[in-house]
Parts: C-alpha cells; sequence; structure tokens
C-alpha cells in the first residue's frame, strides 16, 4: 500500500540542498508557522518553502504577522547557510502590503522572486459566513496577493517568478468554506493577469495548489471536521509541506524558465477521484 511507503527525502525534509535558486533575493509572504515553539509539529508550507530557499542557495525575507513565528523560520534557513531576514505585517491590513514589499526588497537588496503562501478561512457553509467574515478571508486570501503582486511586480529582476499558493479547494468543492474555496478560485485568474503582465520583462506567475498536506493548519483542520482525515486519496497518505516547498522551488527556479500561468496540483491524486 502507498501509505506504508517509506518517505523519500525530500518529503522527508532530508534531501541536500543544490543551487537551483544560488544568488536569488525571495521573498516569502506568510512564511512562519502557527507551531512556532513545538518542537513536535510539522513544517507549514510557509516555513518548508523558506528554508528550503535558503538550502537551494536563495536570500529570504519572510513576512509574517507574528515575529516569534517569522524568527523561529529565519533561525532554521539561517542553520541551512542562508541569509535570512523577517518583515512584520499583517497583509489583512492594504497598507502593510506596500511596505512588506519594500522591507523585503531594501533587506535583500532587490527583489527576484515572490512566494505569497498566507491565507485563512472563516465560516461554514452559506448560512455560517457573514459579510464580515467573507471579507475578512477575501482581504487576506485575495486582497494581499493581488496587493502584493501590484507592488513587487515593477521592482522583481527580469526573469523572476512569483507563485501563488492556492489550495485544490479553489478547484474542486469540499471545504465547506465558501469565502476560503472562492479566494482559491480566484487567485487562478489573478495569477493569469500577473503573468501576462510580467511576461514582457521575462518574469513568471504560477499557482501550486496544495491538497491534504500534514501541517499545523492542517491538523487544526482536521479536529474541526474530523471526516477530513477520512478522504480516500490515490496515493494513500496526506502530503507533507516538504513537497510542496520543493514544488514551489522548481517553479521559482530557472527549470521552470517556459512555465506560466498554469496551476500544479500537489494533492497525491485527489482531484482526480
Amino acid at each position: 500500500m502507498a501509505d506504508e511507503l517509506p518517505l523519500p527525502a525530500s518529503a522527508a525534509g532530508t534531501a541536500p540542498g543544490g543551487s537551483r535558486l544560488q544568488g536569488r533575493r525571495v521573498l516569502v509572504v506568510g512564511g512562519g508557522s502557527q507551531a512556532a515553539g513545538d518542537p513536535d509539529a510539522p513544517r507549514s508550507n510557509g516555513q518548508a518553502i523558506a528554508v528550503l530557499c535558503a538550502r537551494e542557495g536563495a536570500s529570504v525575507a519572510i513576512a509574517d504577522v507574528v515575529a516569534t513565528a517569522a524568527e523561529e523560520t529565519a533561525d532554521l534557513a539561517r542553520a541551512e547557510g542562508g541569509t535570512a531576514f523577517c518583515v512584520i505585517a499583517d497583509v489583512a491590513c492594504a497598507d502593510q502590503c506596500d511596505r512588506a514589499v519594500d522591507e523585503a526588497a531594501k533587506a535583500l537588496g532587490g527583489i527576484d522572486c515572490v512566494v505569497l503562501n498566507v491565507g485563512t478561512g472563516a465560516g461554514v457553509k452559506l448560512e455560517g459566513t457573514t459579510a464580515a467574515l467573507w471579507d475578512q478571508v477575501l482581504s487576506v486570501n485575495l486582497r494581499s496577493h493581488f496587493l502584493i503582486a501590484r507592488r513587487a511586480l515593477p521592482l522583481l529582476a527580469p526573469g523572476g517568478s512569483i507563485v501563488f499558493i492556492g489550495s485544490v479547494a479553489g478547484l474542486r468543492a469540499g471545504s465547506m468554506i465558501p469565502a476560503y474555496d472562492a479566494s482559491k478560485a480566484a487567485l487562478l485568474g489573478l495569477c493569469r493577469h500577473v503573468s501576462l503582465e510580467g511576461a514582457r520583462r521575462g518574469i513568471r506567475a504560477n499557482v501550486l495548489a496544495p491538497g491534504l498536506i500534514d501541517t499545523p493548519l492542517g491538523r487544526l483542520a482536521s479536529k474541526l471536521r474530523p471526516g477530513r482525515e477520512s478522504v480516500p486519496i490515490p496515493l494513500g497518505r496526506q502530503g507533507t509541506a516538504w513537497e510542496v516547498a520543493h514544488v514551489a522551488v522548481f517553479l521559482l527556479s530557472d527549470e521552470a524558465s517556459y512555465l506560466t500561468g498554469q496551476t500544479l496540483v500537489v494533492d497525491g491524486g485527489l482531484s482526480i477521484r
């Protein structure tokens, strides 16, 4: 059975790095972890992405609303031999989105790549979603992505890359959180537009859509919705944040130089059922 197979080193986060992002300057928005300080917690997607970018030779700016979470990720990135800076910002506040990009560009001496990983969910079903909850989710999951992309695009070096972290919830129903589903679906349209605007300067934009991933937020979601972990996944297990991170690094790297405006699904086959 698939769930009895040992994890490859890349999925376990133990694979050695190379030079795939050597010299790149990467801003990871939502690079902290809600389980910061818990040594037994799995990595979050944003944290794994930031650490793997550093392992692959990049300098990284970690933006997060919680300072201790950003610092923990920065320490992990530095332990990989990378250079890491923290940017503390609440991207639910429109004015802080521009500031986050500007602070990262100043700290890194410019920006080559942006990963937009920040996201939240609130409200269950239509009847349990108020207008305020809808606006709260979309301000983080969609508006902030638009604002940061708008600010970062003219600053990105030619040949740069933007990765929007979406979700299979933007491709198929199932989360029971309409604001979350809608915001993740809208990222596909935003990404296509950004990819068109960036194309003349060789700047690429793509969506990475994870499925059920074993992260601190994923475990919280399972507590709130126990049936989440009983969903049959063809590969027989949830993914790891490292598996998301490896695809993100691919999209940021020159290996994906002819890939833009696309959605890559990392879900163990969940969306094909």
